[in-house]
C-alpha cells in the first residue's frame, strides 16, 4: 500500500466531480465511508477511487451517537477530509439538517463550500418520522436545485429510509426512489436491502444508478450482479476498527497481554 502524500493535493474540485460522475457509468465500484482524515488516507492508499462520510462514525469520533452532529462540524470534517485526500467526497448529510426543503438545499450548497462533490438527502427525520411521500419528494427536489447551480456535476444520493426505519413495505420503498428519479436526483438509495431478490426489485424499477448498503452476508459479486453501481458500508469500518481496539484494550486490562497491539507501520509512508 502507497499511503499519498498530505501535501501534494492537486486535483480541483471541478476534476474530482467529473472523476465521481465518471465511476457512476463504468463498472460497479466499491465506496468506502471513512471517519477521519487518517482513515481517508488509508483508504486512498489502498486504491479505492472514492470515499463517502458516515454520520454514524464521524459522531463517534466526537464522543457522540449518530444525529447529534451539527451542519457546521460536518462541513469541517468535510473540508479535513477533502483537504487530506486527492478523493472525491460524497457526504452523508442526514436529513439536510432540518425538515424544509430549504433546508436539504442548504446543507448541499455547504458542504460543496466544504470541497465536496456528492452528497445524500434521506426521507427520515431526527424527530423519529419518515417525511409524508409528497413532502420527501420536495426536499429531494430542492437539494437536486442547490446542486445543478455548481459550475460541476455535483452528484446527489436521494435516500428512502424505510427499511432501517420499521416501514419493510418494498413496494413504498421503490414508489419512493422513483419518485426521487423523476425530480432529477442522480444516485437511489435504500439501506436495509438484505437479499439478491430484494436489490433486484430496487435496480430493475429504476433507470439511474443505485448505491446498496453492503452486508457480510451478501458479496460485492452478488450485489453487483442484482444490478447495483455503487456499494458503500456506512459505519461499519468504523466498528470494525472499534472492535480491534476494543478487543487489544480489554486484553491488556485483563491480562496485562500486549500482543494485539499494532506496529503503526502502516504510517511510514507519511514521513
Amino acid at each position: 500500500m502507497t499511503l499519498p502524500d498530505s501535501t501534494q493535493a492537486d486535483s480541483t474540485q471541478p476534476e474530482k466531480a467529473a472523476r465521481f460522475r465518471a465511476l457512476h457509468a463504468g463498472d460497479p465500484f466499491v465506496i468506502p465511508n471513512p471517519w477521519d482524515a487518517g482513515s481517508a488516507r488509508v483508504l486512498e492508499g489502498l486504491g479505492f477511487e472514492a470515499l463517502a462520510t458516515t454520520s454514524s462514525g464521524f459522531a463517534f469520533a466526537l464522543g457522540r451517537l449518530d444525529g447529534e452532529v451539527t451542519l457546521d462540524e460536518v462541513i469541517a470534517h468535510v473540508a479535513a477530509l477533502s483537504a487530506a485526500s486527492e478523493l472525491p467526497v460524497s457526504v452523508d448529510l442526514e436529513n439536510g439538517y432540518g425538515p424544509e426543503p430549504e433546508a436539504a438545499a442548504h446543507a448541499i450548497e455547504r458542504v460543496a463550500e466544504a470541497g465536496a462533490v456528492g452528497g445524500s438527502i434521506e426521507d427520515w427525520d431526527r424527530a423519529g418520522r419518515l417525511y409524508e411521500a409528497a413532502h420527501a419528494v420536495e426536499r429531494v427536489a430542492a437539494a437536486v436545485e442547490a446542486a445543478r447551480a455548481f459550475p460541476f456535476p455535483f452528484t446527489l444520493t436521494a435516500r428512502a429510509e424505510n427499511l432501517l426505519r420499521g416501514n419493510p413495505d418494498l413496494d413504498d420503498t421503490i414508489a419512493r426512489l422513483q419518485a426521487y428519479e423523476a425530480v432529477g436526483a442522480d444516485v437511489l438509495y435504500a439501506p436495509g436491502l438484505a437479499t439478491v431478490e430484494q436489490i433486484e426489485a430496487v435496480c430493475s424499477a429504476l433507470a439511474k444508478p443505485v448505491n446498496v448498503l453492503a452486508r457480510p452476508t451478501l458479496t460485492f459479486a452478488e450485489i453487483a450482479g442484482a444490478g447495483a453501481q455503487r456499494v458503500s458500508v456506512g459505519g461499519a469500518l468504523t466498528w470494525t476498527a472499534v472492535s480491534a481496539f476494543v478487543d487489544a484494550a480489554t486484553a491488556i486490562r485483563d491480562r496485562g497481554d500486549f500482543s494485539l497491539l499494532g506496529s503503526g507501520s502502516v504510517l511510514d509512508a507519511w514521513r
